[in-house]
């Protein structure tokens, strides 16, 4: 399996652990482990765009804290679900051959 590949596999799964962990309620999970784990895949992500930036500069790491409210970390978590998605996304379009 190729870089590329494997990034947007581990991505989509990292999205699965998400919708899991919202559905348990925002009191019951950290958000630190998430936020880690996505900074990497996104580090890793931008190896593949090491010539030319472009899109993968409008992309930031996550601040890896966990907010003590419920509200705070669903904001949080949502903001880390929108960007997966949107790197997923960037990723799916790229040549195989960057990869």
């Amino acid at each position: 399996m190729d870089t590329r590949s494997a990034l947007i596999h581990m991505l989509r799964q990292l999205f699965e652990d998400t919708q899991m962990l919202h559905q348990q309620g925002a009191g019951y999970y950290s958000c630190t482990p998430i936020a880690r784990r996505y900074n990497k895949l996104l580090d890793q992500a931008g190896t593949l765009f090491a010539t030319e930036r472009g899109l993968i500069d409008t992309f930031d790491r996550v601040v890896e804290i966990d907010p003590h409210d419920p509200a705070d970390k669903m904001v949080l978590l949502q903001g880390i679900r929108i960007e997966m998605g949107q790197l997923i996304s960037l990723l799916e379009g790229l040549p195989e051959t960057r990869t």
